[in-house]
């Protein structure tokens, strides 16, 4: 079944200017979220997902009550959510495999119990510019085309993408947003950062780095964050690459040179000094190959609930 807005059958290929242009309830929504300020975001009740992860609760998990992601230039940050049950998933897509990466999304808010009951699939998207390459562009159409080919009717409420997400400055173009959260409980949509990004952000960071796939982080059920174990190829050139400057870190490593946020290098140069200290990190990182689970204390903060035995 297909892509649905104010009910109708969306026609695609479209642009995300010509979606909105006829419909306006979509123009509307777009116009609120680009307007709002930015919320600062505390760790308490959050969930960060990173580049490359999805992580899917409802409104009875009694740990998380945030889930948010931030850094998208290129990329795009989905929710998928059920009115009915309020299962919800947040996803940060770069399109390295958007044809894989829709179904995970789908399959996560099924895995929920009562996702049969009354209620609708509602998506939104959110990020992305009008980059030189044309990535956004790219990934907005794929997104699009993907939800439109499942089998379930999905309602499109929230488009604010590519052109729509985009600013100009000194003839340079620049996301509006770059960052959202969604209340799992309220199911509100907002703009957002997060000066907390853990936990073990840099090796979530490595991961996606080197290549890694789309993976699930959360098991709602258990209320644990679950990271690895991973494996991967050491990185090639490592040494090399933090020798170089700023200016050439940013050309070779981002999709979007003059639009990444001032840490974006910072944040480069230690996943690179990571990927240095852990070559082949299933024994270092992961002893015994298990993974590393966390779970929410008593304050909403994680804490490491299980160090792997070999």
């Amino acid at each position: 079944m297909p892509l649905l807005v104010e009910g109708r059958r969306v026609r695609l290929p479209r642009s995300a200017v010509d979606l909105v242009r006829a419909h306006p309830s979509l123009e509307e929504r777009a116009r609120l979220l680009r307007g709002q300020s930015v919320q600062q975001v505390g760790p308490q009740g959050l969930l960060y997902v990173q580049q490359r992860e999805l992580a899917v609760t409802s409104p009875k998990d009694g740990s998380i009550s945030i889930l948010g992601s931030d850094d998208a230039t290129t990329c795009h940050i989905v929710v998928l959510r059920h009115t009915g049950n309020g299962a919800t998933c947040l996803t940060h897509c770069d399109g390295t495999d958007t044809k894989a990466e829709v179904p995970l999304i789908m399959n996560s808010i099924k895995s929920f119990p009562d996702h049969t009951q009354c209620g609708r699939l509602e998506v939104h998207l959110v990020g992305g510019f009008s980059d030189d390459r044309q990535l956004s562009q790219k990934l907005t159409h794929q997104l699009l085309s993907e939800f439109d080919r499942q089998e379930d009717d999905i309602h499109l409420v929230t488009l604010c993408v590519t052109e729509l997400n985009d600013r100009e400055e000194n003839e340079n173009h620049f996301p509006i947003i770059y960052g959202i959260a969604v209340n799992i409980k309220t199911a509100e949509i907002y703009r957002a950062s997060f000066p907390d990004r853990g936990p073990e952000e840099e090796l979530r960071a490595a991961r996606a780095l080197t290549g890694g796939p789309m993976i699930s982080i959360y098991d709602a059920k258990t209320e644990q964050l679950r990271i690895g174990p991973y494996s991967w190829m050491p990185f090639p050139h490592v040494d090399f690459w933090l020798q170089q400057d700023d200016k050439q870190i940013l050309e070779n490593l981002s999709t979007s040179p003059l639009a990444e946020p001032p840490h974006f290098v910072e944040h480069i140069r230690s996943t690179l000094m990571f990927l240095k200290k852990n070559p082949s990190p299933t024994n270092t990182l992961f002893p015994g190959n298990k993974a590393l689970l966390y779970k929410k204390n008593e304050d909403g903060l994680w804490e490491k609930i299980s160090s792997p035995r070999s």
